[in-house]
């Protein structure tokens, strides 16, 4: 019987970074995977399960109406607590800084089980930007066994944290590998498809307009003045330039959705539209000109596609994007937010040094490498005190 690996997650950020390293067990006859989601986002994660063709084993289904933090944490724990039990997994396998790592996390540490931590290592050093991430991150670099740094800078935040560098492997980040997988696929797709999944409408808007500025925007940090600030950025963008397209993938949070539509909604070059799934949004990264932003996942995805990436954040755990000069933080104050979009756009020297600058996160094996480092770990008798050897 091969190693047992249990994935868990439960968002659409986490499902996209796991499901190559999913797909990539589920092929070796050493592993035996079992993914297990929370569901923290049902709509928004089912639709990436659909993409990469990953069933769950197990589902938690936690998402509930209005949920809270309290919330979720409680109950994926305890639901947890039996899944655990009964499953006996050598290893839990959790991503980044959600809610669902944190939780996850101190599910398998309580019953004495190994973890390894996806995305480890990032760092802003605030824990309220992101808040909880940055809290839900750092705590579970304490209690992980194999730490899967993306970057060398991640790795080096977990030494000067007194992780044992023989626990700590830079391995490049699976979002890249899921990207590589997203454009395969969209190569494959036949013509036409797009006017039918996203409409004609947007279709011939983003052919017909001379550039796309393509817009996301979820966090808490941000939550009240940061939305109404870079709302009204984006108007006045909009006014000041008729020939270019936002196009904006509206968050379903409340406090996300009211800011953007009362301020945004009936311009007639800004295209509000729900949720997009993980392909057609790839789609449309591929055809932007300009990302503006304040994700953690698009500062690595932009890149890699080649797009500028404007980071509406004062703060970012993925300073290595900055440093490679791929992605600038602009914060969230409307003539900032202007400016730096105004320069980017109407400069082609520093566009191009955007734009083609060298993606500091990974070439799309990050998952291959994860693989191998959890075959080397201990066979014999995984426990908290796993011995973890370089690949």
């Amino acid at each position: 019987m091969g190693k047992r690996v249990m994935l868990i997650f439960g968002t659409r950020p986490e499902a996209i970074k796991m499901a190559p390293v999913a797909l990539a067990m589920r092929a070796d006859p050493d592993i035996e995977p079992i993914i297990c989601v929370t569901a923290q986002h049902r709509q928004m994660l089912d639709q990436v399960l659909r993409i990469f063709d990953l069933t769950p084993d197990i589902d938690l289904n936690v998402m509930q109406p209005g949920q809270d933090l309290h919330d979720v944490t409680a109950r994926i724990i305890v639901g947890l607590r039996d899944v655990l039990r009964a499953e006996h997994p050598d290893l839990v396998l959790v991503h980044g800084d959600t809610t669902t790592c944190l939780s996850a996390a101190l599910a398998a540490f309580y019953q004495n089980i190994a973890i390894g931590h996806v995305e480890a290592g990032l760092r802003t050093f605030d824990l309220s930007a992101p808040f909880p991430e940055e809290a839900n991150r750092s705590l579970v670099g304490r209690i992980a066994n194999l730490h899967f740094a993306p970057t060398t800078k991640a790795a080096q935040n977990l030494l000067l944290e007194n992780i044992p560098a023989e626990h700590i492997h830079v391995t490049g980040n699976t979002v890249i590998d899921a990207l590589l997988l997203a454009r395969d696929k969209l190569g494959a797709l036949p013509a036409g498809h797009w006017r039918e999944t996203l409409g004609a409408a947007l279709v011939d808007a983003v052919a017909t307009h001379e550039r796309l500025i393509l817009i996301t925007g979820h966090r808490r940090e941000n939550f009240g003045q940061g939305f109404l600030n870079f709302c009204k950025a984006i108007q006045r963008l909009a006014a000041s330039h008729p020939n270019w397209l936002f196009v904006y993938p509206v968050h379903l949070n409340p406090n996300v959705q009211k800011p953007v539509y009362d301020l945004l909604q009936g311009l007639a070059n800004v295209m509000l539209v729900s949720p997009l799934d993980y392909l057609p949004f790839v789609w449309l990264m591929d055809r932007s000109d300009l990302i503006l932003t304040d994700s953690g996942g698009i500062q690595e995805e932009g890149p890699a596609l080649g797009k500028p990436v404007l980071v509406m954040r004062n703060v970012t755990e993925r300073p290595e994007a900055v440093e490679a000069g791929t992605a600038r933080l602009v914060g969230t104050d409307s003539t900032a937010i202007i400016d730096a979009v105004e320069q980017l756009l109407q400069d082609d020297v520093l566009y191009r040094s955007m734009a083609e600058a060298k993606n500091p996160y990974g070439d799309g094996h990050a998952s291959e490498r994860i693989l191998r480092i959890i075959l080397d770990s201990s066979r014999e008798n995984p426990s908290r005190n796993l011995e973890v050897h370089r690949a």
